[in-house]
């Protein structure tokens, strides 16, 4: 006997569509998306019925949170347990819900770590007041009823919200392919925008925001994004705005009270501490957190000196670190036709309007028919009084009195039971009194309803009513305050360096590295095999340092950068990218408006700032143009070009001294001769220039080296090798004539 197997055949590719387009249709509309009407997504519009369900009012002794969660995945969520107790502890944290839903007992998390909740065997909890806003018309007929997940009762749609919920505590969830960002909003503001809607129907988006100013988040920090941005943002749905914690001074202190909406004290002390551990905040010397019960945020920036400008610190704390917090808003809800879309303020207010226009006509409508069975019942009763022997004799002589009833007093079936079903102690004579007292009242209800149901004048008046008493009995003040601020600017990098004294030293093949203080012996600096000090130049650690290699190329770096002279150093090579074969041969620092004279030993140069050899470019910048065979000097540096006065020695003796003006301030180039040197030794490279140094007028000094030895000239001595350019210049005692470097000593 062969089975027949009972399955259907379809390609891979079809059937993998279909699966993955209901999935994600499911994460869009059943657990990403809230649902316009009342603001919830369905694991939270399960997790309030089911507490409504267990008489967890706001009212009544709180359960354990277990009980609820069991209540929740077992007749309604049949998912994880721990991501159903975590969406009902974000409801019930104030930190992170504008409006809790859940008043919790027992740890529900802080702002420190919104996660460290107990577990739901410790905690217990109920609804919140508010909550009474989502539940309190939901067994009046206002919405439609589907069976759970298995079949076996019945659960709400959604619930009936007396205020739009969906703006109040905001939402945030991925779907597939989309998101929602909603931020929560002040429920006055919103309510006022509702009713100004309700009276004026053409009202623009900026009509409304007159009355929702700006979202408003648990926090009281303020909100520092510009009023047209906002206005923007509600305009299109989507947008982002800024929020900046608050500080004030006590003291010396910086004293942080308020934070943006979800960034932990934790963490801003964390970034803080980063960024106090690179160096590169040395205004501040010490932070405490000293947040408790009575200050939920607390902390306490200590800095080096009474002198620091906490108006100019903060905005560099804000621009680099949580202190300052974009929020992006993307108002992406599912409308009332079912379909996820992103809304304008106004799409989402009047659409709201419109399911709370039909709530409470729903509503209305389930009273009336009420009332209106009331009465008739109420009208059977009054018939049983005015023939109450008759009705008496009947049921005591029929054997079926229910159908003679009927007959004789013309009654429906459901009056004749409800007479059946009166109890004796009923017919007396008060009771008859009672009974028309509750018929006129009910007529009087029933009127009024009516009127109500007629006239959309009325109704909408009943609406803005209810409105304002949901607003002022569950409202308060805004408390994220709008203050307009310039978006903040981190500090330049080298105003947030310590000023120190430090030593450049670089080595002759080309390793740089910067020793603490300028009373360093660079010679007496440990090297590597084979290679020794080249130059050593005084720095500070917020001054630029520039190496100039043998093509004439510059490149800069912060002198703060470089390593401890501890080691020897790092190679220039990995930190930039000079030409092939090219070697480090000067070193230079100073602030960009320094002046320097650069030269070659073929006795050319010029005066420049030292900005022109400063830039990012790793592969540098062409600073100085030489000649085959021509090798860059080590710069010095002029004070006052207008007085100081040159040096120029050869590797033959002679001496030049002239005035630093002579040469011109040129950004780049080859300059302009500086000593005389005949062609052909310049050519067979038999005379150079040694090296050059500037001194002050008339209290300078140099010092010349020429092997072992060495040869000091005063202001006095070096009159008299003073010239012009380009000169031939002096020439030294015999015992020095052939110098291999000058120093400036003074």
């Amino acid at each position: 006997m062969t089975l027949q197997a009972n399955y259907e055949q379809i390609p891979l590719r079809e059937y993998a569509e279909r699966a993955y387009l209901d999935y994600s249709m499911y994460v869009v509309l059943d657990r990403a998306l809230p649902f316009l009407g009342d603001g919830l997504k369905p694991v939270q519009r399960r997790i309030i019925y089911a507490m409504s369900e267990l008489g967890l009012a706001a009212t009544a002794k709180p359960k354990k949170s277990a009980r609820t969660i069991g209540d929740v995945i077992g007749k309604f969520h049949p998912h994880g347990d721990s991501a159903c107790y975590e969406a009902m502890v974000l409801m019930a944290q104030p930190f992170s819900y504008r409006y809790p839903l859940v008043d919790g007992q027992g740890n529900f998390g802080s702002p420190d770590d919104p996660k460290s909740f107990a577990a739901m065997r410790y905690t217990e909890s109920r609804l919140t007041p508010i909550a009474e806003v989502l539940l309190s018309e939901l067994g009046q007929g206002t919405v439609e009823w589907v069976p759970n997940f298995d079949g076996t009762m019945d659960e709400p749609s959604w619930l009936p919200a007396r205020v739009p919920h969906v703006l109040l505590n905001g939402s945030m969830g991925i779907a597939v392919g989309m998101a929602t960002d909603i931020p929560p909003h002040n429920l006055r503001e919103v309510a006022s925008a509702c009713i100004r809607l309700l009276d004026d129907p053409g009202a623009t988006v900026a009509d409304l925001c007159e009355h929702v100013l700006a979202p408003d988040y648990p926090t009281p920090a303020e909100i520092i994004t510009p009023r047209a941005e906002l206005l923007s943002m509600y305009q299109t749905g989507t947008g982002s705005l800024r929020a900046r914690a608050i500080y004030r001074r006590e003291e010396n202190n910086i004293v942080i009270t308020a934070l943006p909406h979800q960034v932990s004290p934790s963490k801003i002390l964390e970034q803080l501490a980063a960024q106090m551990r690179a160096k590169k905040l040395p205004m501040i010397e010490d932070l405490r957190d000293e947040s408790d019960h009575e200050n939920p945020i607390r902390l306490v920036l200590v800095p080096r000196s009474s002198r620091i400008d906490a108006d100019e610190l903060m905005p560099h704390l804000f621009a680099t670190t949580d202190l300052e917090k974009s929020f992006r808003v993307n108002l992406n809800m599912i409308g009332l036709d079912g379909r996820p879309q992103v809304k304008d303020l106004k799409m989402i207010l009047t659409e709201w309007l419109r399911f709370r226009t039909d709530t409470v006509t729903k509503r209305l409508s389930h009273r009336l028919a009420k009332v209106e069975r009331r009465l008739h019942l109420l009208e059977g009763l009054r018939i049983a009084y005015l023939n109450l022997d008759e009705v008496i004799r009947i049921v005591r002589t029929e054997e079926e009195p229910k159908p003679v009833l009927m007959a004789r007093f013309r009654l429906s079936e459901e009056q004749a039971d409800y007479i059946l079903e009166t109890r004796l102690r009923q017919l007396a004579r008060l009771e008859e009194m009672k009974i028309t007292a509750e018929a006129d009242q009910l007529e009087e209800e029933r009127a009024r309803i009516n009127v109500l149901l007629k006239s959309p004048a009325k109704l909408k008046g009943l609406i803005k009513e209810e409105l304002r008493h949901d607003a002022e009995k569950h409202g308060d003040e805004r408390r994220s305050p709008l203050v307009s601020r310039n978006a903040a600017q981190a500090l330049d990098e080298s105003a947030l360096v310590v000023s120190e004294p430090v030593t450049v030293v670089l080595s002759a093949k080309g390793w740089a590295r910067a020793a603490k203080g300028h009373d360093i012996d660079a010679e007496g600096l440990s090297y590597r095999e084979g290679d020794s000090l080249l130059a050593a130049v005084r720095a500070r650690t917020t001054q630029q340092v520039a190496f100039i290699d043998s093509t004439g190329r510059s490149y800069s770096t912060p002198a703060h950068t470089l390593p401890s002279a501890r080691g020897n150093g790092e190679p220039l090579t990995g930190r930039f990218s000079p030409p092939a074969g090219a070697r480090m041969d000067a070193v230079v620092a100073g602030d960009n408006d320094t002046r320097l004279v650069l030269a070659t030993d073929f006795g050319y140069g010029f005066v420049t700032r030292f900005e022109a050899l400063t830039g990012r470019n790793k592969a540098g910048k062409q600073i100085i143009s030489l000649a085959d065979g021509a090798r860059v000097l080590q710069p010095a540096i002029s004070a006052d070009p207008s007085r100081d006065r040159i040096v120029v020695v050869t590797t033959e003796g002679h001496l030049l001294m002239f005035s630093v003006a002579e040469l011109p301030e040129l950004d780049k180039g080859k300059g302009n001769k500086l000593v005389e040197i005949p062609k052909a030794k310049l050519s067979s490279g038999e005379e150079r220039v040694a090296g050059v140094a500037v001194v002050a007028e008339s209290k300078g000094e140099v010092t010349l080296y020429a092997g072992a030895r060495k040869l000091t000239l005063r202001w006095a001595d070096l009159v008299e090798y003073g010239g012009n350019r380009a000169g031939r210049g002096g020439l030294l005692p015999r015992g020095l004539r052939r110098v291999e470097r000058i120093e400036t000593t003074s």
